[in-house]
């Protein structure tokens, strides 16, 4: 698909204005006639965003880049601030397609045309796990701080809550996006939110001391809208959406972006939390040096080097790998490390390995997935990668996440997306565009 990168900053107001007059026809030319899908979205982990190489990313983009391909289109992105933002545009006309994580809601169905679902969802209330006491029930919620975006499905869900429990009381953020009022309910600067599960699922990861309080609605569908009478549009993405094309499409969206997500250990990451604290800044510098001299990412070796030895310099095995980055003997004398416990020769070591790895593969190999089996390689040794890529295939990945801003002398481990302003990036671990690894438990001695 020809990619335009022209994501705006598209204001509301003026396309209001602009918009006038009374008809129900979309203000924007179809696609079927001009050959562009105008796409409004909004950033977040689950919608769109950009990876550490600035490249655009996230489940709608996935989705969307697949179906405009199937019909040879190109694709003009609106990045907007918020849902309201999204669906302001909706009802002015000026998008032809609204991807941006919204739930399907007999309200919305009445003012937009409905396209295809592709997600399922349930709304959950979240606070912080020393929130006490932790609302189980509805009626709990009475004496409970809530805070959700302004303009979301879940003002709608608690507005029927309200009028079964009437002592239940919320407000409306129309400043903040639920990525950052979760952010802020982690750092206990608001009571609970509530999210769609699949965004908690993703910034639990990031926030381990977010707890589930309980779920508010049953299965809801996450998924397209057009605007009033763009039945066309709407007809034909649920078409291609239910077709076999689609399914595959939806299936890869998921593996590539909730696959590795699925298990959430609070134990497991509020000790990655506590190590990106105290061990990484010591570690950090030695990371961008060894990027700087082998081109592999720095992010990517500090997750290598957590997934290996929890940036323990110490770390020791009993089949003989040793050090930060777990080099066998031979694997040091060959790479030029004399003591494998010397956490700098280590992290430079373990860089050129890999680097050595990445270049042994066929240059015919796309990134990522070059970058995967090297990745793999490492673990397993030579073995059979240059020969016979193709028929490999990497089962069960799993997430080191090592989420967090190379700034100077800045570690927040904080996806990018959560973060107030204007922030679209997201660092190779974040979200899910993650550094992956083969699940399963192989023997080191090849390293």
């Amino acid at each position: 698909m020809r990619l335009s990168r022209r994501i705006s900053g598209l204001c509301v107001v003026v396309s209001l204005m602009l918009a006038g007059c009374t008809s129900d026809e979309p203000k924007v030319g179809s696609p079927f006639d001009t050959g562009v899908l105008r796409v409004a979205t909004r950033n977040g982990s689950t919608t769109f965003y950009l990876d550490r190489h600035e490249n655009p990313a996230g489940p709608e983009f996935a989705l969307i880049t697949d179906y405009a391909d199937a019909r040879g289109w190109t694709v003009e992105w609106n990045m907007l601030d918020s849902t309201a933002a999204v669906l302001d545009t909706l009802e002015a006309g000026t998008t032809n397609l609204a991807a941006a994580g919204l739930t399907h809601l007999d309200s919305r169905n009445e003012r937009f045309t409905r396209g295809p679902a592709h997600t399922e969802i349930t709304e959950q209330l979240v606070c912080h796990r020393d929130h006490r006491p932790m609302p189980r029930k509805p009626d709990e919620i009475q004496d409970v701080e809530v805070v959700v975006t302004a303009g979301s499905s879940y003002v709608e869900t608690l507005d029927t809550l309200t009028d079964e429990h009437p002592g239940i009381t919320f407000t409306e953020d129309s400043e903040r996006t639920t990525e950052v009022l979760l952010s802020a309910v982690a750092d206990q600067e608001v009571g609970c939110t509530v999210a769609d599960s699949n965004i908690v699922q993703v910034m639990r990861r990031h926030f381990p001391h977010l707890e589930i309080a309980m779920n508010l609605s049953g299965g809801l569908n996450l998924g397209w809208y057009s605007p009033a009478s763009a039945d066309e549009l709407a007809n034909d993405a649920r078409e291609w959406m239910n077709s076999r094309e689609g399914d595959e499409a939806s299936g890869r969206m998921e593996r590539r972006y909730y696959a590795s997500i699925d298990d959430f250990d609070c134990v497991d990451l509020r000790a990655l939390n506590r190590r990106i604290e105290q061990r990484l800044p010591t570690y950090i510098d030695a990371f961008r040096q060894a990027e700087a001299q082998t081109g592999m990412p720095a992010d990517l070796l500090a997750a290598l080097s957590y997934q290996e030895s929890h940036w323990d310099p110490k770390a020791r095995s009993p089949t003989g790998v040793r050090g930060m980055m777990m080099l066998t003997q031979a694997t040091a004398g060959e790479v030029g490390v004399t003591n494998r416990l010397d956490p700098l020769q280590s992290i430079e070591g373990g860089a050129r390995y890999l680097a050595d790895r990445h270049r042994r593969l066929p240059e015919t190999i796309p990134e990522p997935d070059r970058t995967f089996l090297a990745r793999a390689s490492y673990t397993l040794g030579p073995g059979p990668w240059p020969g016979s890529w193709a028929r490999i295939r990497i089962p069960g990945v799993i997430c080191v996440r090592c989420c967090h801003y190379w700034r100077t002398n800045a570690i927040t481990p904080v996806p990018a997306m959560a973060m107030p302003g204007a922030t679209n990036r997201c660092t190779t671990c974040s979200g899910s565009a993650t550094t992956r690894t083969l699940s399963a438990r192989h023997s080191k001695t090849d390293r």
